[in-house]
């Protein structure tokens, strides 16, 4: 079969909003008010009147009306251009300048494809904010089915895998995967024992913290410290996920970061940019430890959400591992809320 599968479709939308197209959902033509240019802006009014649709968290922040729940859909003005749209999705300017309204909001109607552009908006790693009419789709346009795929967790596919002496542990082992059009990465440090509870971690992508060493979080030091215990033990599984910044991805990670600095704490800084506290999907780590023929851990976490997740994957936690580290006057704010506010594990 040649035509591309649902998951597919979604995969190409994805990559249209980040490059500045439009997309066909549910008889809605939408476009990322993140990468919509004042051209194609013009193109979309030609179609109909235009909608704004943006997340309900990001509506609280806005103390607009979201009639449905999840997202508020906004009437755009006529006379508005691309610099209002992004004000409203992005809260970079929100103390300087507070009041974006008034707004009009809609109720009624079938509210599916405006909701299905704001996921797809955060699939793609963008602002969760998307803006377009009803309209038939013009051509060339990605169509995207109305009904979402199952959960790419469930297509992992190994890549390739080689040796690699690590500084912690010579016989480690470097296994890549591909989940649509990320990668993640397991590695067996030491002797991985499958008879018995494998000692595991899943580590979230962290360029500020695992490469360039940032105080502002504890990452670079669970990551290192995890390492070096699985080396002690004679051998564990790593998996390193690419969901980088709780899986807003890393744009949007320096855009909490820059609200941070404005006096807001790590979840308030998620909610007013539109997205949950946690946006990652820990279902990758159980099919990835599945791939491995790994049955039963030893999870290194302080998340309870990763333990729910594991069990319900039909994962065996034999046993929590607490992992405290990397604690520091420039990131004790930081863990003192996700214990507060995500319910993490003392």
């Amino acid at each position: 079969m040649l035509s591309p599968t649902a998951s597919e479709l979604q995969l190409r939308a994805c990559a249209d909003l980040r490059i500045g197209l439009p997309v066909a959902i549910g008889g809605a033509v939408l476009a990322s008010v993140e990468t919509l240019s004042p051209e194609r802006l013009v193109a979309l009014r030609a179609l109909g009147p235009l909608v704004l649709t943006i997340s309900g968290r990001r509506a609280e922040t806005l103390k607009v009306r979201a009639y449905d729940g999840d997202v508020a859909r906004i009437v755009v003005p006529a006379d508005v251009g691309c610099d209002w749209l992004r004000a409203v999705a992005d809260p970079a300017d929100d103390l300087r300048a507070p009041m974006k309204g008034p707004m009009d909001t809609l109720r009624g109607g079938d509210c599916a494809p405006w909701r299905r552009g704001v996921t797809l908006a955060k699939s793609a790693h963008l602002l969760p904010a998307v803006v377009g009419t009803l309209a038939d789709a013009p051509a060339g346009l990605t169509v995207v089915p109305d009904a979402p795929p199952r959960g790419s967790y469930a297509l992992l596919a190994p890549i390739s895998a080689a040796r690699v002496p690590l500084a912690v542990e010579r016989q480690s082992r470097v296994q890549v995967f591909r989940e649509g059009t990320e990668e993640h990465y397991a590695i067996e440090i030491g002797f991985v024992d499958r008879a018995r509870p494998v000692l595991t971690r899943l580590h979230s992508a962290c360029f500020t913290g695992d490469v360039l060493g940032s105080l502002k979080c504890d990452c670079g030091p669970q990551l290192h410290a995890a390492m070096q215990a699985m080396s002690a033990a004679g051998g564990g599984v790593l998996l390193y996920l690419n969901q980088e910044g709780r899986g807003i991805g890393l744009a949007n990670k320096m855009r909490a970061y820059d609200l941070q600095d404005q006096g807001f704490d790590t979840v308030e800084a998620n909610h007013r940019l539109g997205f949950e506290d946690d946006e990652r999907d820990f279902r990758l780590g159980a099919g990835l430890l599945r791939r491995m023929g790994v049955g039963s851990i030893r999870l290194m976490t302080n998340n309870p959400r990763k333990l729910a997740m594991m069990r319900g994957q039909g994962i065996d936690v034999a046993e929590r591992v607490p992992l405290h580290v990397g604690r520091g006057p420039e990131n004790a704010a930081y863990l003192d809320v996700k214990r507060a506010k995500s319910g993490h594990l003392e």
